[in-house]
């Protein structure tokens, strides 16, 4: 474990570009602690570091990615959610905790918290779909990236035209929600409805347009023709 461990980690201080570093500062308000590796590296290693343990036990592989979260390093981040994605064939209802259990304690910043919910919960969640009613659980959270990722769990989803009536539950519950990144998220989710569901978000975002945030309400309508993106901008009161 600690040989594999250390090994990503050499590598990604290897493949560090201190343009990459510099510019990625930029692209959050929070602190955060980054080694400057561009992503399609990271995805490299990732595959690199799945090739050494693909055949070790699921709990072992869970274990050598909570290490990684540990260490609050975005890349070991994104290492972890690459490697607990590639063994999604073998996901069970009760790896729902050890995921549940990632976006509490360990995801503190918007591009961890896409890229496990996206992949890794988003895929969980098509495969046992009677666990939506946790992502409306964390929508109800106090924790940014907790209601953040109830929303962002469902992109892909969404864009196959799955869960459409949980879409809309979960933006009920966040569609006054003050912060921009939850208001990001849950827009996005919309927007990815939208592709299969354009009739259906566009009366939504019409329905709620007098109280549903600026930010979220240009996310989601972001896919639409313009006729439909002016008749959704049209002014009137909002928060």
């Amino acid at each position: 474990m600690k040989k594999i461990i250390d090994e990503i980690r050499q590598a990604l201080a290897d493949s560090v570009d201190e343009k990459t570093l510099s510019m990625g500062k930029n692209f959050f308000k929070e602190e955060v602690k980054l080694y400057g590796v561009k992503i399609p590296l990271v995805n490299k290693i990732s595959k690199e570091a799945f090739d050494l343990i693909k055949d070790w036990r699921k709990k072992d592989i869970f274990f050598l990615c909570e290490e990684l979260w540990k260490s609050g390093y975005s890349e070991e981040s994104y290492v972890a959610c690459n490697l607990s994605y590639y063994i999604h064939r073998d996901y069970e209802p009760s790896d729902f905790d050890v995921f549940e259990q990632w976006v509490n304690q360990y995801v503190t910043n918007w591009a961890s918290c896409d890229t496990l919910c996206n992949h890794t919960v988003g895929t969980f969640v098509e495969l046992y779909p009677e666990y939506i009613f946790k992502l409306k659980d964390w929508a109800k959270s106090d924790n940014r990236w907790v209601k953040r990722a109830a929303a962002v769990s469902l992109i892909i989803p969404a864009r196959k035209g799955l869960f459409l009536k949980d879409i809309f539950d979960i933006a009920d519950i966040l569609l006054l929600d003050g912060d921009d990144l939850v208001q990001k998220g849950y827009g996005w989710m919309l927007k990815a409805a939208s592709e299969a569901y354009q009739d259906e978000v566009f009366k939504y975002v019409l329905s709620h347009k007098s109280v549903m945030p600026r930010t979220s309400l240009r996310y989601a309508i972001e896919k639409m023709p313009q006729d439909m993106r002016a008749e959704a901008m049209k002014k009137q009161s909002r928060i």
